[in-house]
Parts: C-alpha cells; sequence; structure tokens
C-alpha cells in the first residue's frame, strides 16, 4: 500500500490548524480530543482514536474529532474506513462552517487518492478548493497537492489501454514473490521468492518453465544448490543468453556490507561456483537490484552508498575486456533523486532504462519510470502513466525481447500482512521501445580441426565506430546468441589471439535474425587470407571513407597484438572498365590502407600491398550484387 510522505504529514500537519478555536464549546469533550492530540504526538494511534471517539460520544457535533480520527485511519492505510468516518461527520456538518467543510474534503480528496479513486479525488478537491483560508493555500502542503492532482489529471487524460494480469498458478504460490526476470527468449522466469518478512524466512532465487503450450508455467524450484543458501539470495538478472547470472546475497561470509552482488556462470548447462563481484561494485553499504544489459558489458544496480543523490540511487559499472568490473559510478541526477530509485532495468537495445522511484513526480509512492539515451546520457525520466501506476506500489519492471508483454511486481497488506505478486500485461504501443530486435544464433569454430572457440563478437556502428554490443562465444561449445536492435549499416567482428579477425558487415551479409550460423576462424599462419570487409571508397576513387574506421582501427590493432606477422594488402575490383585501369585503382586503394597503417606507427617493412584487378572474382559478375562482392580488399599473412 502507498503511504506517501505527504500522507504520514495528514497525521501532524493538521487542516484545522490553519483555524482558530473548535466547533464545540464542551469543555470536557474538548480535553478528551487535546488528549488524543498527545496520545497521537506519541504515536499511540489507538489509544487516541478512543479519545477521540469519546470526544464524539459527549458531543456528537466535534466535527475536529471526526477528522482526526479519519486522519488517523488513512495514515495506518485504512483509507476505506477513514472515508466511513469523514462521511458520518459530514452527515451532521450541513451547518457547519465553510473551514470544516474544507478539512473533510481535503480528508475525503486524500481517502480517494490512496484507494486509486482518483476521479472522485479530482472531484473532491475542486468541490472544496475554493473554501481553503489563503494561509493554507500557501503551505507546501497544499501546493504539493494541488501540483499532485493537476499531475494525475493530465495523466487520466491520457491514459492508456491496458489489462493487468496476475501470473497463473503454480506461480504465485509463495507469500512473497518478486522481480522477475526472463532469458531472451522468454521461456524462462526467475523470481525472488520468500515465505513471509519475518527474519527466519529467508529470500531465495526461483525458477519456472513455460510450458509447450505457451501458456502454462512448470512449478518453480529453487535455481541451485550452489546459489540458494542459507543466507539471502534474490533480486537477480540474467543475460540474454542465459549463461551469466548476477544477483543479490545478504550477510554472507565474503560480503562487504550487508547486500553484495554476486556472479555465477552457466557452463554446460550447470551453474559454477558463484563469486563476489568484488570492492569496485559492492561497498560497505547495501547493494542490491541488479540489471545486466544483454550483452553482458554493463551492470546497473541500486545501492544506498554514500555519493548519492539520497536515499537509494542507481549505479552502474563496466565489464573490461579481462573480465573483471571498473568501479562503479552513480547514474546521475537526472535519474536519481534525493528519495529512492530501485530495480533498474536496462531494455535489450541499451537505449531505455526502466526503474521504480518515489523522488519523481508520480501518483504517490513507488511509481515506475523510463529514461532514453540521447547523445551518450540518460534524459528526465518519463512516468509510465495510468493505469500502468496506480495507488500500489509498482517495481521491478521487465519488458520480454519479443516486446509482448511487460513483468512487474504489486504489492498489497492483506489484514495486515504484506503480500507481493507477479503481474503481467501487453505492453502498449504507443510507448516507443526503438529499433525491432534482432537475434543471431551460431558457434564459433577452429577452421583446421572444428574446435570450439571462446572469441569476442562485437557489433559495431559503422556510421560512428561506436560498440553496440559486445558478447562472447562459449568455450566449450563455441556457442553464442546475439541479441541486438536492427540498427542499419553495422558490422561484425569476430576476434581471439592467435586467429585471423572474422569480419562481417551485418546487413550484406544478411546476419539478422540468423540462426545456426558457423562462424570458422583461421590460425594466424603464413599465406592464410581473410576478406577485410567494411572498407569503403567512393565510386572511382581510392580516399578511405570515415565508415571504414572501424575496421581500419582493428587491423592496427591486430598488428599490435602480433608483432611477428607481416602482412600483403590486396585490392580487388569487379570486372567493370579496363582491365590495367582496375588494376592500378585496385593498388591504389591497397595503398590508402597502408598509408593509414603507417599514420598509426606500423613499420613500413611489415606491409606489402598488390593490386589484382579483376584477376580473382569470388562470385560471377552477373548482378550489381555479385560485383559489389568482388569490390574488396583481402589481407594475407606473409
Amino acid at each position: 500500500m502507498k503511504l506517501t510522505s505527504l500522507l504520514l504529514l495528514l497525521m501532524l500537519i493538521c487542516h484545522v490548524g490553519f483555524s482558530q478555536g473548535y466547533s464545540i464549546i464542551d469543555g470536557r469533550a474538548i480535553k478528551m480530543h487535546q488528549e488524543g492530540d498527545e496520545l497521537v504526538s506519541k504515536r499511540m494511534y489507538n489509544e487516541a482514536i478512543e479519545k477521540y471517539k469519546a470526544s464524539i460520544a459527549r458531543e456528537a457535533n466535534f466535527f475536529e474529532s471526526y477528522i482526526k480520527w479519519g486522519r488517523i485511519l488513512l495514515t495506518k492505510g485504512s483509507p476505506e474506513a477513514a472515508l466511513e468516518v469523514a462521511e458520518k461527520g459530514l452527515g451532521r456538518a450541513a451547518k457547519a462552517s465553510s473551514q470544516i467543510k474544507a478539512d473533510f474534503g481535503w480528508l475525503k480528496t486524500h481517502c480517494y487518492l490512496q484507494m486509486g479513486e482518483f476521479s472522485k479525488s479530482l472531484a473532491e478537491f475542486e468541490k472544496v478548493d475554493g473554501l481553503h483560508s489563503v494561509e493554507f493555500k500557501k503551505s507546501l502542503h497544499y501546493r504539493e497537492i494541488a501540483t499532485q492532482i493537476a499531475f494525475i489529471q493530465e495523466q487520466l487524460d491520457k491514459a492508456l489501454v491496458i489489462k493487468k494480469e496476475v501470473l497463473p498458478e503454480p506461480l504465485n504460490q509463495f507469500s512473497l514473490q518478486y522481480f522477475p526476470v526472463l532469458t531472451a527468449d522468454s521461456r524462462k522466469i526467475l523470481f525472488t521468492k520468500r515465505d513471509g518478512t519475518h527474519s527466519s524466512q529467508h529470500e531465495d532465487i526461483f525458477v519456472s518453465y513455460l510450458g509447450d503450450d505457451g501458456e502454462s508455467w512448470t512449478k518453480p524450484v529453487g535455481i541451485a544448490d550452489n546459489i540458494n543458501t542459507p543466507y539471502n539470495e534474490g533480486t537477480c538478472t540474467i543475460s540474454a543468453d542465459g549463461k551469466i547470472l548476477i544477483y543479490t546475497s545478504c550477510d554472507a561470509p565474503d560480503s562487504f556490507g550487508s547486500c553484495d552482488l554476486y556472479i555465477a556462470y552457466r557452463v554446460n548447462n550447470h551453474w559454477q561456483r558463484p563469486s563476489n563481484m568484488g570492492k569496485n561494485v559492492n561497498s560497505r553499504s547495501w547493494d542490491s537490484q541488479p540489471s545486466l544489459s544483454a550483452d553482458g558489458r554493463i551492470l546497473f544496480f541500486s545501492s544506498n552508498r554514500r555519493g548519492g543523490f539520497g536515499g537509494n540511487d542507481i549505479w552502474y559499472t563496466l565489464r573490461k575486456p579481462d573480465g573483471s568490473w571498473s568501479e562503479a559510478k552513480n547514474l546521475g541526477a537526472k535519474v536519481n533523486s534525493s528519495k529512492d530509485e530501485v530495480s533498474p532495468f536496462i531494455y535489450f537495445n541499451n537505449e531505455i532504462i526502466f526503474f521504480a522511484s518515489n523522488g519523481h513526480r508520480g501518483f504517490g509512492g513507488m511509481d515506475l519510470f523510463m529514461s532514453r539515451v540521447e547523445n551518450g546520457e540518460f534524459m528526465e525520466p518519463e512516468n509510465l502513466g495510468y493505469p500502468i501506476n496506480d495507488h500500489l506500489d509498482q517495481f521491478s519492471l521487465f519488458i520480454t525481447a519479443q516486446r509482448d508483454y511487460a513483468y512487474y511486481t504489486e504489492s498489497k497488506l492483506s489484514g495486515g500482512v504484506e503480500r507481493s505478486f507477479l503481474h503481467r500485461f501487453q505492453f502498449p504501443e504507443e510507448i516507443d521501445l526503438g529499433e525491432k530486435l534482432m537475434v543471431t544464433e551460431g558457434r564459433v569454430l577452429n577452421i583446421k580441426t572444428g574446435e570450439p572457440i571462446e572469441a569476442r563478437l562485437s557489433l559495431v556502428s559503422l556510421v560512428n565506430d561506436s560498440t553496440l554490443y559486445e558478447f562472447r562465444s562459449d568455450g566449450k561449445t563455441g556457442e553464442f546468441m546475439m541479441l541486438y536492435p536492427d540498427k542499419s549499416f553495422s558490422g561484425l567482428y569476430v576476434e581471439k589471439e592467435g586467429y585471423l579477425p572474422k569480419i562481417y558487415n551485418v546487413e550484406r551479409d544478411n546476419l539478422q535474425d540468423r540462426d545456426n550460423l558457423n562462424i570458422e576462424m583461421t590460425p594466424i599462419a603464413s599465406g592464410e587470407e581473410f576478406v577485410f570487409e567494411n572498407i569503403f571508397f567512393d565510386f572511382d576513387k581510392d580516399e578511405l571513407q570515415s565508415q571504414s574506421m572501424s575496421s581500419l582501427k582493428r587491423l592496427n590493432d591486430f598488428l599490435l597484438q602480433n608483432h611477428n606477422v607481416n602482412i600483403t594488402i590486396i585490392g580487388h575490383t569487379d570486372n567493370v572498365g579496363n582491365v590495367s585501369y582496375n588494376e592500378n585503382l585496385s593498388l591504389r586503394r591497397a595503398e590508402s590502407v597502408k598509408k593509414y597503417l603507417l599514420g598509426k606507427g606500423i613499420h613500413y617493412g611489415r606491409i606489402y600491398t598488390l593490386g589484382k584487378g579483376d584477376k580473382q572474382p569470388i562470385r560471377p559478375n552477373d548482378t550489381a550484387e555479385n560485383r559489389s562482392f568482388n569490390r574488396r580488399i583481402t589481407i594475407m599473412v606473409q
């Protein structure tokens, strides 16, 4: 149940405090009312209610006691009971002052807000707004609520059409289940399970699998015995290919603070022993609720460590080339506020982060927000709107790679006991998630032996040479799965020490949504040759276009890493035009690549050039597409 700080202030900041005196003159009733006020200051709420009820029993028109009784009920999370008290008092207030009617209307406004009856709350606010004193309208409390009401009206005017649904059994069988995450194929769901809030009832990570019917789920089971321990494990994230798990464990012997982040790898269908992510990531404070980017390069999480903007903030860390993690940094003031930002979720395209917050303008308590990346920075958060957000706490949003469903957790009080359940809704098309996501699956193999290779696969924008995604193939199977946005003009670079690089043009080589793609890598040896893809020249020119930088930089790195390797750069053309002219053009283009490398400090004695014109086509020169493949640069090891 949402209990905002503003609602808590209702208990302490009384609207009637802006007026003078009471609506009755009975001294004994007033004394009982004042005794109730003293009990409120001591947080003895039940006893205070009895005093207010006693004062009403003595003087039935003691409206101030009705109001304070209702406010206590509201603050305790019982808006229906508070509304009943307000209506009972209003039934006797036909001849009461405008101030008393304003007080009752103010109470009812907040009751409807907490019940999620937003239209009634707006109507009640408007009904009594003119009755408030000028002094009260200058108060911070009034101005905050007036802004809140205006925000809610705006959101209702553009409400989305969604249908929330509780996930069916055998899911949601525990007292508490929260923070759902799914693998990229949406056939495996992981969540945190807890049987209650008592200290002896620990958190564990549970997993369930989608049945062949595409609707039913298997009975949830613990993820693995070496991950779930007698300590608290939960709030996890999993890489798109399901091979990297990062989760929270609290009070473990090797922790730096109360809760730390741990990482485990899945090898041959078994989770290996997890390890603490180290001091660059964890702190002496609370570190939890991780979200790993689809390619496993960026980890976002929530922490209340020093150096933030207040409460819980969202932080991030980057995976280094050696597999270690960089020192965590705060995501910044646009996303983080003076209150709490929790449960981050970075969408599969690495361009939108979702999170829950009570520090940005919302419906009260924890609302779900999104922030988009522009020019490498996260922008001002956007509230996801009504009815995704409502009067309950919403958090731990997860949107599938297929964009069909959004999964989240919703909590409420039932009989004074907290319960939380896994929900989902069809994600509305009105919220733009960017380009469609592509999937490419396959294996990386040694072309000579057929053995699997653990290689780095980098998806790079050829426009600005920025790495969009980075993946690794499995060292034991060679398998990989890449999930990435459908960005035009991108290159795929497959690299492994001791091997020639493998270079693709994603669009021209039709890599989108491919499965069973075998990438065969060649060990470095004299005479071996590879196509130096993504090198671009204008028609009939030998000047390198800027889009060639990604490949040129990687060739330079290859030569720096392999000091004993000398190469021949070979230019090729199609058969359009004069033979001798084509040979000269192909040589000039090879020389342009050489010139770049020399400019980067590579010794001229390591680089040779040849121009073969149209002598070695790799496809028949019978179509425009085939001729484009024949126009190329190749690299041969000396």
